[in-house]
């Protein structure tokens, strides 16, 4: 961070690559820093005397948590507008009449039925609604991404383990010491070639498990140079509906 080691004052910010634009808000009475997520970024409000050294730390040990509640925030509603046109799931939401509502999915393919007149803005009716487009999300990303990552992993001779497929909200996927793969079914929101970076991404850690420069420029061979540009591009999507 550009400010690092000069104390804070209200209204300062700074850019991060990830979450956005940092504005700063200095309270006599804080303890601790507390972020709190807005429109293009975050709040965060600090103690005095708190340096911009002190926000990067705690930019870094809370952003997992930060990345969580920014996603949050952005959420949608789940409404007869809600619409997903991917590669590999679509989903729409009709309206008839009906006293029940109806879910139908196939081959990537989902429709909900609801009856006319649904308050969307009924939160238990969201959270029903985002598990059962979920629940579907899994079947799919069951049907597609384990064929796909045994493609490339034979074509990039880096072999796993085993592969599972969960509905994580907090990351992509994963790759153990043991070469078992995790992979979100929130890929399926992805356009295809980013599917593949992050598969390639996770087979790569077969081979090498940090994120230094072997592993850089082993998936920069992988993506034919595009590594980090495919990162950028990534950046721009969430894993959640």
């Amino acid at each position: 961070m550009s400010e690092s080691g000069k104390q804070c004052m209200t209204g300062q910010s700074v850019a991060d690559a990830e979450l956005g634009n940092i504005v700063v808000r200095v309270n006599p009475r804080a303890r601790r820093l507390i972020f709190r997520a807005v429109e293009g970024g975050f709040v965060v409000t600090v103690p005095p005397g708190t340096t911009w050294d002190n926000v990067g730390r705690g930019l870094e040990t809370l952003r997992p948590r930060l990345r969580e509640a920014q996603a949050k925030r952005n959420e949608r509603l789940i409404d007869l507008n809600y619409r997903i046109e991917t590669e590999y799931f679509k989903l729409a939401l009709v309206e008839m009449d009906t006293l029940r509502f109806q879910a139908r999915s196939e081959a990537g393919v989902m429709q909900i039925i609801c009856p006319r007149n649904t308050d969307f803005f009924d939160s238990s009716l969201q959270v029903w609604l985002k598990k059962v487009i979920s629940e579907a999300l899994r079947k799919n990303a069951g049907r597609v991404l384990p064929p796909r990552l045994c493609v490339l992993s034979k074509r990039f001779g880096l072999p796993f383990h085993h592969v599972r497929i969960n509905a994580s909200s907090g990351r992509w996927g994963s790759c153990s010491i043991r070469k078992d793969i995790n992979l979100s079914c929130y890929l399926l929101l992805l356009p295809g070639h980013l599917i593949d970076y992050v598969l390639l991404h996770e087979l790569a850690h077969t081979r090498v498990m940090n994120h230094g420069l072997e592993f850089w420029a082993l998936l920069d061979t992988l993506t034919g140079g595009k590594a980090k540009a495919l990162r950028q591009e990534l950046r721009n999507y969430r894993t959640s509906l």
